[in-house]
């Protein structure tokens, strides 16, 4: 019966441990250089973002 319902109704998903927090299956490591790509490279700082230098003057007539 689990199976039928898994099909009409799909999984529930795996993430979740018994406290209710997400659990993933990637080592602490790999999270951890994910959030510092994040926090520390120049290319994902959003005050770079070109769209925030839209008063800046172009040059353009």
């Amino acid at each position: 019966m689990g199976t039928i319902l898994d099909f009409l109704f799909g999984k529930s998903p795996k993430i979740f441990d018994k406290n209710g927090k997400v659990r993933h299956e990637l080592k602490k490591e790999q999270w951890a250089n994910w959030d510092n790509r994040y926090q520390q490279g120049s290319e994902y700082n959003w005050r770079n973002h070109t769209g925030t230098k839209a008063n800046i003057d172009s040059g353009k007539t």
